[in-house]
């Protein structure tokens, strides 16, 4: 009996991994297709996990909720803050931080 529930656990490992990184390849696209929509660079070309938790679909069941973090340039020479979250494979918000105006000259 031991055996298989170590067989289970380590299937469920390997789901949650999996799940896992098809989950963070969705929001490297998505990072790229909102950086290249607002006219901005995302650096690095990847996406970091910030937090993982169970969250609450519309129809009340649970499904694991990843926040994701990256790096946009604006100019070039700066680093601004973007986050992405994902509620299971569902967009939930996408968040750039806003950039200050462009002074007129």
């Amino acid at each position: 009996m031991p055996e298989l529930l170590t067989i289970l656990l380590m299937l469920a490992a390997g789901w949650f991994w999996l799940d896992g990184m098809r989950a963070r390849e969705s929001a490297v696209a998505l990072a790229k297709r909102v950086c290249s929509g607002d006219g901005v660079q995302l650096l690095d070309d990847t996406v970091a996990v910030a937090s993982v938790r169970l969250g609450r679909q519309g129809g009340g069941g649970l499904q694991i909720r990843r926040t994701y973090r990256f790096e946009f340039s604006d100019t070039g020479d700066n680093r601004r803050p973007g986050t992405i979250v994902m509620l299971g494979h569902q967009i939930e918000t996408v968040y750039l931080e806003p950039r200050p105006p462009i002074p007129d000259e």
